[in-house]
């Protein structure tokens, strides 16, 4: 997403994506135009914030006539850079990270996992998924400076070194699946998803806010 020429808020640019999936789903099915109703029942995002989160960028769509679905898909492509392959480094050849392997973002047409590194020698060496797996003592090497985003699928214990490592060769987004807190410089953008903490916040809500 180009920020230098439009600055929105980070809730919207979080929810681009989902916006983007959906209007996928209804050009492939051959649908013209969409609602902010019916986007709002699609994504679960009610329909005044998707007119907010639209009206940043203009004049999206029509009052009473709603949303013209390939100018959206058009206009959501360029601006989530869908036509631009961001190459991804995952670092954990475990079950999640060999996970992501095979999955691949194959839906995620701007996002491509290229290696993965491990310390475990009966993986160093193989294709998971297609992609190559090296050691751990090939990051500096592999990376080269020209990664711009990586996966921690490692033990929490050294999930910060590898972190360092990361940053030293020009990382500039990670996506922490250990709960493991990181130190990063202020350029460093950290996305923290701890999935045990999120399954314990869902029982938590369905325990003590049940649905209507």
């Amino acid at each position: 997403m180009n920020h230098e020429q439009i600055k929105i808020p980070q809730a919207t640019a979080k929810r681009l994506p989902l916006y983007y999936r959906f209007l996928k789903n209804l050009h492939a099915s051959g649908k013209q135009r969409v609602s902010s109703a019916e986007l709002s029942e699609a994504v679960k995002v009610d329909s005044a914030t998707i007119r907010r989160d639209f009206s940043y960028f203009g004049a999206l769509g029509k009052k009473g006539y709603g949303y013209n679905v390939n100018y959206l898909l058009s206009f959501f492509r360029k601006t989530l850079d869908q036509d631009e392959i961001t190459e991804v480094a995952l670092v954990g050849v475990g079950n999640l990270g060999t996970a992501f392997l095979n999955y691949n973002f194959m839906k995620n047409n701007n996002t491509k996992i290229v290696m993965a590194f491990d310390v475990d020698e009966a993986k160093v060496g193989l294709k998971v998924g297609g992609v190559p797996v090296y050691h751990l003592d090939e990051l500096e090497q592999r990376l080269n400076k020209h990664i711009p985003v990586a996966i921690l699928t490692v033990p929490a214990q050294v999930a910060q070194p590898i972190t360092d490592r990361l940053v030293k060769q020009g990382v500039k987004g990670i996506l922490n699946f250990t709960p493991a807190r990181l130190n990063v410089p202020e350029h460093i953008r950290v996305h923290h998803i701890d999935l045990a903490v999120e399954l314990q916040s869902l029982v938590y809500f369905l325990k003590h806010y049940p649905a209507e």
